[in-house]
């Protein structure tokens, strides 16, 4: 499973991957990530060409943002990420899992269902796209059996 990079994450380099990744919903900048970064149940797994942002408290694990370089898709590096974060929610003692995906990213929601999330709802005009045009956010979510 992956782990944490060494070193503490670089907010910078993190932002770079994240733009490079998307156009929508907006990228965050490495100011959003330093934020975020901050935070103390907020945790980070990072392999070459990706990296997911998690975080886990009360209970609950929230897939914040999963971030895979275009020249590293489809070779297994974000299931491993979100296989990872399924992990480390389990260890912070999460029972549940979930997250918010762009209705228009058909290949990362087939790739959340395959790892058991189902769709819990919708966020209509959740995401703005660069043309300003509103976006609708999937909410899915999972449920996390304890660790072995």
């Amino acid at each position: 499973m992956p782990e944490p990079g060494p070193g503490a994450p670089d907010p910078a380099r993190l932002a770079a991957l994240h733009a490079a990744s998307f156009t929508t919903p907006r990228p965050w900048d490495a100011a959003e990530i330093a934020g975020l970064l901050a935070s103390a149940p907020v945790f980070v797994l990072e392999e070459a060409g990706g990296f997911l942002i998690g975080r886990a408290i009360a209970g609950e694990a929230e897939l914040l943002t999963l971030a895979v370089a275009p020249a590293r898709r489809r070779q297994g590096l974000g299931r491993r990420l979100v296989e990872g974060f399924l992990t480390r929610a389990r260890a912070l003692q999460a029972e549940t899992a979930f997250l918010e995906v762009s209705a228009e990213n058909p290949a990362a929601i087939a790739l959340y269902e395959s790892l058991g999330f189902r769709r819990a709802g919708v966020r209509r005009g959740y995401y703005a796209a660069p043309d300003g045009q509103r976006i609708d956010a999937i909410v899915m979510t999972r449920t996390l059996a304890p660790p072995p």
